[in-house]
């Protein structure tokens, strides 16, 4: 893949106005594959490989889906603030540039940061893995919880309406009219929970399996918000991954209940029966989304994958679960070996 003259002149006067390249280098720029909203690119300077980012305005998706490019704003800040919480779970910061709306971070060879999306969808599934996204995210929520400077430092209100409740829980809405109210009130209760500093993106595509433990990428959804969010959503992963490969349904399904624990034996900020009770309603929202929002997983592509997705999905939203174990129940029951 090469990149666009435009975007190589603009990405590397940012890395100018950074600090991170000399006035006389024009470094190699190596576009890097993953993600449907941002440019990322690894510069290849005199002083190492580093990850350039630049959000998009239009995501690369199918569907028209705009965003805000200010997010990458949003998104550096989180990555500072969690680096004060559990620094080996996030990415270095070397430098952010409004200009260009970019910012660059250390570099992570893949070599020793898988990414683990991969592994998962390669049947390999580490438990331990799990729990560590677990303890780093709630780490992450406890830390920021009832701050109101961190409430309006991150009143990403907007953003996250057109990044996440409306191409998800909205675009579903708009293809199941039946379903639509359910899905309308999980809008309704998401955006109106301010509770703790929200990643926003929680997927094992954005996580990097490290030596130091699980590093966390692509925090541009960042907003101060709903807990139960972040933890559905991760949670919403492990289930859509029994579809892809049943034979592994089982590991699957012990790394959603070793992450769902560790999650929730931390949570003190509020009462932990009422975050699971909101996570279990918007898991069946997100399952009905990564198969009919504008943004569907693209690993299901048969409709004999997708269909029992789609079925287990709606009949959570039209009978809201209580509980996390119900969604499993019906998941396990509808998708995966029991």
């Amino acid at each position: 893949m090469r990149l666009d003259e435009s975007d190589a002149l603009n990405l590397t006067a940012a890395l100018r106005r950074m600090s991170l390249i000399a006035p006389d280098e024009t470094p190699e720029l190596e576009p890097l594959t993953g993600g449907v909203s941002s440019l990322i690119v690894l510069a290849h300077t005199r002083r190492g490989p580093v990850c350039v980012k630049s959000a998009l305005a239009r995501l690369k998706v199918a569907a028209e889906w705009l965003a805000p490019v200010e997010r990458n704003t949003a998104e550096v800040a989180w990555m500072r603030l969690a680096a004060g919480v559990v620094p080996d779970n996030v990415p270095a910061i070397l430098g952010e540039d409004q200009v260009a709306r970019a910012f660059a971070m250390a570099y992570l060879d893949p070599r020793d940061h898988p990414v683990w999306k991969t592994l998962l969808l390669a049947g390999e599934v580490d438990v331990t893995v799990a729990v560590r996204v677990a303890r780093a995210l709630v780490a992450v929520h406890r830390a920021t919880a009832g701050r109101a400077d961190l409430a309006a430092a991150f009143a990403h209100d907007a953003s996250f309406f057109a990044l996440r409740l409306d191409p998800y829980l909205g675009a579903a809405a708009r293809a199941h009219p039946d379903c639509a109210s359910a899905l309308h009130a999980l809008i309704e209760v998401t955006a109106g929970t301010r509770l703790v500093l929200v990643h926003g993106d929680i997927s094992p595509k954005n996580i990097l399996c490290g030596p130091a433990g699980p590093v966390i990428l692509d925090a541009e959804c960042a907003w101060y918000g709903d807990p139960a969010f972040d933890l559905a959503f991760v949670l919403n992963h492990l289930l859509l991954k029994c579809a892809w490969r049943p034979d592994a349904a089982p590991a699957y399904l012990s790394a959603f209940d070793a992450l769902f624990r560790a999650y929730r034996e931390a949570v003190d900020w509020e009462p932990a029966s009422t975050l699971e009770q909101r996570a279990a309603r918007l898991l069946g929202g997100l399952l009905l989304a990564r198969i009919d929002g504008k943004s569907p997983v693209e690993y299901l592509t048969l409709e004999s994958q997708r269909d029992p997705v789609r079925k287990i999905a709606r009949g959570l939203l039209l009978d809201p679960p209580e509980t996390i174990g119900q969604v499993r129940a019906a998941f396990a029951a509808g998708v995966a070996a029991p």
